[in-house]
């Protein structure tokens, strides 16, 4: 694991935001300890190495009318690179696929998409992802119940080594 020059407080930093991204600088100076200055300058320093990427609203899915989510496993027929890479295009592309991962096991690819119902997921596999040339096989695994979606990243593997160096928390 490469070096990761984060302290204490920019883990409690990166816990609050994670909690609550609308937290103003002065309520997030006092959460984790801080006067506003530093915290602000903490912050930027956290979005400036890429370790908060953006700030977003997680909207509710049946609220919006997306009350149908869908796993979708995806084999590439003819497995090369430039399959693979046309598959993974058009996945980002499609609005509908809220995330999408390369994996290993019977599938190449297993897509999370989003829908308001069955009709319309049937329109989308039949008129867009079927008729990509790449796919060789698709199996559709439909949510019932969301035990838990968009929750934040656990931090509890970093750990402070002597010297103040970041390192790995064995799981063992």
């Amino acid at each position: 694991m490469p070096y990761i020059n984060l302290d204490a407080i920019d883990l409690k930093i990166l816990r609050a935001l994670q909690s609550d991204g609308r937290l103003t600088n002065n309520e997030l100076a006092d959460q984790v300890g801080l006067s506003p200055s530093p915290c602000l300058r903490r912050v930027r320093r956290l979005e400036r190495d890429g370790f908060i990427r953006t700030y977003r609203a997680v909207l509710d899915r049946d609220s919006v009318g997306l009350g149908l989510t869908v796993f979708v496993e995806i084999k590439v027929e003819k497995h090369s690179r430039d399959n693979a890479r046309a598959l993974q295009e058009a996945l980002e592309a499609m609005p509908e696929v809220v995330a999408c991962h390369m994996v290993s096991g019977t599938a190449d690819f297993i897509a999370e998409i989003v829908v308001p119902n069955l009709k319309v997921y049937e329109r989308l596999l039949t008129e867009r992802l079927l008729t990509l040339p790449m796919i060789g096989d698709i199996r559709s695994n439909f949510a019932l119940t969301r035990v838990k979606s968009d929750g934040p990243l656990p931090l509890t593997h970093l750990k402070r080594e002597a010297g103040g160096r970041e390192a790995v928390v064995d799981c063992d």
